[in-house]
């Protein structure tokens, strides 16, 4: 059975780090496949997906870090699963955005951050993750590109994220570099898939077959 929060020893909080789905901006690598208004319907879709996770996992309080800005109305949207606090992303590279969301966070016990481009993360593995914290530093779901999509860490370490090839099959080898010089105990969960390219889609269609409507109708008969 899954836990309740009444059965998390502590509240971890999930940020949430998220582009606006607005064409031309969203998953861009996809966009020759998609096209720029079924790039962005698909980021939509990824965005619900993962607000509904994270509310679902019940552990504390969820933050989406936006970006462009907070207006986008697919955010505000956000708020209708559950109470989700908005934030804008600031500048600087992915690892010291995801820094800022850790280091930001309410909770202070832990914080899970996690973008939008994995549907495979589910409520069960974000508790997993969360409990991991109680004798972990930190907890990590490697992606299966070499990078990862989630980080946990019980309290913010910019030094973690430096000096990482972001976007890059290394990011997940230099993560670990990273721990391992901190003198970090963290736990690894088995990877899971992203969402980057066209046979990402497919893959996810095979899971998610709804996901199909957001693909133009001859790359679904072809």
């Amino acid at each position: 059975m899954s836990r309740t929060r009444a059965e998390v020893p502590f509240d971890v909080g999930v940020a949430i780090l998220a582009k606006a789905p607005v064409a031309g901006l969203a998953k861009t690598r996809l966009i020759p496949h998609l096209g720029a208004e079924g790039a962005a319907a698909l980021q939509r879709w990824l965005l619900q997906r993962t607000i509904a996770t994270a509310i679902a996992a019940d552990l504390g309080p969820v933050t989406l870090w936006c970006t462009p800005d907070i207006h986008h109305p697919e955010f505000a949207a956000c708020r209708t699963f559950g109470t989700v606090d908005l934030r804008c992303q600031p500048e600087g590279n992915l690892g010291e955005r995801m820094h800022a969301a850790i280091a930001e966070s309410s909770s202070r016990t832990g914080t899970l951050a996690i973008g939008t481009d994995c549907p495979a993360l589910t409520p069960v593995l974000l508790r997993q993750a969360a409990d991991s914290l109680q004798h972990h530093d930190a907890a990590i779901v490697p992606a299966e590109d070499g990078g990862y999509v989630l980080i946990g860490m019980r309290q913010a370490n910019r030094q973690a994220f430096q000096d990482v090839d972001w976007s890059t099959d290394q990011v997940m080898a230099q993560t670990r570099k990273r721990l391992t010089a901190m003198n970090w105990r963290w736990r690894e969960f088995p990877a899971l898939w992203d969402i980057d390219r066209k046979e990402d889609f497919e893959r996810m269609t095979e899971f998610f077959p709804d996901a199909r409507n957001l693909a133009p109708q001859k790359l679904t008969s072809a």
